[in-house]
């Protein structure tokens, strides 16, 4: 097979852009060339280059909950960038393009349905965003990790890949139970406000019990100064970071883990074999979020808790629990390991190539500028 150029159409936050990076380490092994589109203010403008890929920048906002100039002003750079997309595709001939969302995705997911360049999307969510849901019908395969997303797609079109996972997630051993009981909160690398203010108003009732409990809290920066000095008067504990660097230390660590429900993190999860709480972000597009931990809580691997009902009391009561119920913590994380996929980037890759074999024999461009 000659080399070919693969394009990867996602950016905005790691969630999008950290998987379709594993995908491209696969391609690039098996000798093709990978080409990413993204933006300027997006985190794919430092960790692209960074993993030695080439970036494509556009400028393209979002559409969702925007005042009506910002809107329309979003609409003309989607127009717009389109256009320019379609006659990029011209000179750069992808084989297949890979979108793994965001609204960066936009412009050259277009192109490529104008251009009949074979559209793979990679949909990590329970219940697909509206921008898959409307293009279900044109895409030539959906990688999926929650069997019941495959009734959004063509039938035959689907494959449970799963979210490509960093390695060393996969590489966490079970829990041993040891004189401490751990609990990771995370709100991801802004924080969250919600788990923050619920850590910081359970700190007395975990003091006055007298639970033998440690804890590991992301808080974000914004809100990292002002929790670390109560938390360093709390008398509880842990420690408490603005930011984790290496966060699958911070998994191995954890008995539990509280965290929202992003495909990141229930991946994450999964790959590691732990026991969480997840409250749902609410304001999650097409309250994916929910749907995620649902999957999680009806296979027994997560406890699921709303927003709006997330507080110091419930945090504490929730921990209690499962501190004294051993059992029940190993029987969650060996089911949450039960939605792991460790083959999903290299997987993914070959359902790319194998959609170039599929496409009729033709001359590309092997130099894009």
């Amino acid at each position: 097979m000659k080399p070919a150029l693969y394009l990867m159409a996602g950016g905005g936050t790691g969630g999008h852009v950290i998987p379709a990076i594993a995908v491209a380490r696969e391609i690039a092994r098996a000798g093709h060339e990978v080409l990413f589109v993204g933006t300027e203010r997006g985190v794919e403008s430092r960790l692209v280059p960074a993993a030695g890929f080439r970036l494509e920048k556009i400028r393209v906002g979002g559409l969702k909950n925007l005042g009506l100039a910002t809107r329309l002003t979003s609409v003309w750079q989607l127009l717009s960038e389109t256009v320019a997309q379609v006659k990029r595709f011209g000179e750069w001939n992808p084989s297949v393009v890979l979108s793994t969302g965001g609204y960066v995705a936009g412009p050259p997911v277009l192109a490529a349905l104008m251009r009949g360049v074979p559209l793979v999307v990679m949909e990590p969510n329970a219940v697909p965003g509206a921008t898959n849901r409307w293009i279900s019908r044109w895409v030539k395969r959906a990688l999926i990790s929650f069997a019941e997303t495959a009734g959004y797609f063509p039938a035959g079109r689907t494959e449970l890949t799963g979210l490509p996972v960093r390695e060393e997630f996969f590489r966490i051993q079970p829990k041993s139970r040891g004189q401490e009981f751990t609990v990771l909160i995370t709100g991801g690398s802004q924080g969250s406000r919600t788990l923050n203010n619920a850590a910081r108003r359970s700190w007395g009732l975990f003091r006055q019990s007298g639970l033998p409990v440690r804890f590991i809290h992301q808080t974000g920066t914004p809100a990292h100064e002002e929790i670390a000095r109560e938390f360093a008067s709390a008398g509880i504990a842990g420690e408490v970071r603005a930011f984790i660097p290496d966060m699958p230390a911070a998994f191995a660590e954890a008995d539990l883990i509280i965290c929202r429900s992003g495909a990141g993190a229930v991946s994450e999860l999964a790959a590691a074999g732990r026991p969480s709480v997840l409250v749902p972000f609410p304001h999650a597009a097409d309250d994916h979020q929910l749907k995620n931990g649902q999957a999680l809580e009806r296979a027994g691997a997560a406890i699921l808790s709303l927003d709006r009902d997330w507080t110091g009391e419930r945090l504490f009561e929730i921990v209690r629990s499962l501190y004294q119920d051993h059992d029940r913590l190993k029987a969650m994380g060996e089911s949450a390991r039960k939605f792991a996929h460790p083959e999903a980037a290299r997987r993914a890759a070959e359902i790319l190539l194998e959609e170039t074999i599929d496409r009729p024999e033709g001359s590309r461009n092997n130099t894009y500028q």
